[in-house]
């Protein structure tokens, strides 16, 4: 099975190229975003906790996480593989996920690093929550956010390079440049 972590920071295009990775390769998707987003949407405890963590512009507890991840993961049948995408934001998270797929054979095969410029994901987030209306794109609370980012993910870099899954992807130029660099990594493995 082919599972890929995608990563970057806020605004650097995991959900847009984590789409056509899917479209391309035919992998199951796991957004931690979107499946929170989901539980707030529908009033669960859950939702109601990681909102909390969320309007506050902090990641949501590791354990919590997982147990997500590992009930999405364990849903999917006669999968090709899975794009992780949110997950893992810490070098804990990131032993927990790669403990969760060992329990079930498998390992992550790549994990895709979107490099963006802080100034240009500023650009892209302001806009975004222009566009979408979601409350976690301004201003203040995206700079918290890359804070959070550079503090506490950021470190996972050097994690998958020594795990021998590090493949570094420029966040700049069009849309085709950039999924064309990805296709190439992935086709390589």
């Amino acid at each position: 099975m082919l599972n890929i972590v995608i990563f970057g920071a806020p605004g650097s295009g995991k959900g847009t190229q984590s789409e056509r990775i899917v479209e391309k390769y035919g992998l199951n998707h796991i957004s931690t975003g979107d499946v929170l987003r989901a539980e707030i949407k529908n009033g669960t405890e859950l939702g109601k906790t990681a909102k909390g963590y969320i309007d506050q512009g902090q990641l949501i507890p590791d354990e919590l996480m997982i147990d997500i991840l590992a009930s999405v993961f364990d849903s999917f049948t006669d999968s090709k593989g899975v794009i992780f995408d949110g997950f893992p934001r810490t070098i804990a998270q990131a032993e927990a996920l790669k403990n969760m797929l060992i329990a079930r054979k498998q390992d992550v095969s790549v994990m895709l690093d979107l490099d963006v410029p802080e100034e240009e994901l500023m650009t892209r987030l302001i806009k975004r929550g222009k566009d979408s209306g979601r409350a976690d794109d301004n201003e203040e609370t995206i700079k918290k956010r890359l804070a959070v980012y550079h503090s506490q993910t950021a470190p996972l870099i050097d994690w998958y390079k020594k795990e021998n899954k590090y493949q570094h992807i420029n966040g700049l130029g069009s849309l085709e440049d950039i999924s064309q660099e990805i296709y190439k990594a992935i086709d390589s493995l």
